[in-house]
């Protein structure tokens, strides 16, 4: 797997344009999941990406940011942005803690046991249904919320600060990729043996790597719980992991912006799709075979391979 690319003036510039028309080329509500689930898909490409570490375990710690930041809006009475902050700061603990647990772990063994632990936590939100409201899930969040004085309440207002979470993601992880911290994350991905040798805590690293991945999806949980006014317990389902994995591999995981177009694809897709026929999921698995059979790179590499084409071109000329 490539290195991400690194020219983050241009990416931002396309992803800033995307957020911008989003609005206008969608309903206002669901351009505000997609900003949600496509800031937790970062955490995958995070994750994917950087280091080539397959994680069936971002639902769970999704799912942990909202009910941490469901509870805390709830009953810790905390304002919006402090409990979106402690929200990303339990996911991303509780996903350091685990993931010293496993990162010694290798191939389909790690994989498992992330899939493990996101059933462990999802039956956990089933069984103390006293704290999370079980099969019912948490409810009773207050409605309207301040961000800086700004009153936060409706779809335009929810999407300003959806995007805006999205865009300040995206940003720290471009940042992350680009620095030496990101370099050795991807030569850890490309030959893990060789680093270990060379000295490099391949573990601690590896365990940043999680941590931070899971900071990233508590607080994509966290705003899913502010748009929704109540925390399903299908967000800290394994199907929720599918559903991020699957938005990372069609928009691409070889940049962050492939974030935004896999998950701005997966959500108009599904629910263009949704109204016709009630079987769509299958529909949405045909396209991801289609894509990664013809275009591996996802959808963020249409830009590069048209660029390529071009140049080839131009030099035949």
């Amino acid at each position: 797997m490539r290195d991400m690319p690194r020219f983050p003036d241009l990416s931002s510039a396309v992803v800033l344009a995307g957020l911008a028309v989003l609005p206008f080329l969608v309903p206002v509500t669901l351009a505000v999941q997609i900003a949600i689930f496509a800031t937790g898909t970062l955490s995958v490409t995070l994750l994917l990406g950087s280091i080539g570490l397959l994680s069936f375990g971002q639902g769970l710690y999704l799912g942990l940011g909202a009910y941490a930041g469901g509870l805390l809006l709830r009953d810790a009475g905390l304002g919006l942005v402090p409990s979106l902050v402690v929200a990303t700061l339990a996911a991303a603990a509780l996903a350091g803690l685990l993931g010293s647990v496993i990162v010694r772990r290798h191939g389909v063994y790690f994989v498992m046991l992330t899939l493990a632990f996101a059933q462990m936590g999802h039956f956990a939100t089933l069984a103390f249904k006293d704290v999370t409201g079980g099969e019912n899930g948490l409810s009773g969040l207050p409605r309207r919320f301040d961000l800086f004085g700004l009153p936060i309440e409706g779809p335009l207002s929810l999407y300003g600060l959806s995007a805006g979470a999205f865009l300040l993601v995206f940003l720290l992880v471009q940042r992350l990729v680009a620095s030496p911290f990101g370099s050795v994350l991807a030569a850890i991905r490309e030959n893990e043996p060789r680093c270990a040798v060379l000295g490099y805590p391949v573990a601690r690293y590896k365990t940043a790597a999680l941590a931070l991945a899971g900071g990233i999806a508590g607080l994509a949980g966290a705003l899913h719980v502010v748009f929704l006014g109540f925390v399903p317990p299908s967000d800290a389902d394994l199907e929720m992991s599918q559903r991020l994995l699957v938005m990372a591999l069609i928009g691409g995981v070889g940049s962050p912006g492939g974030a935004l177009a896999g998950a701005a694809f997966y959500m108009i897709v599904s629910e263009a799709l949704s109204e016709i026929w009630p079987r769509w999921m299958a529909l949405i698995a045909l396209l991801l075979i289609g894509l990664v059979l013809f275009l591996p790179g996802g959808l963020w590499s249409v830009g590069g391979r048209i660029a390529a084409l071009r140049h080839r071109e131009a030099a035949r000329g």
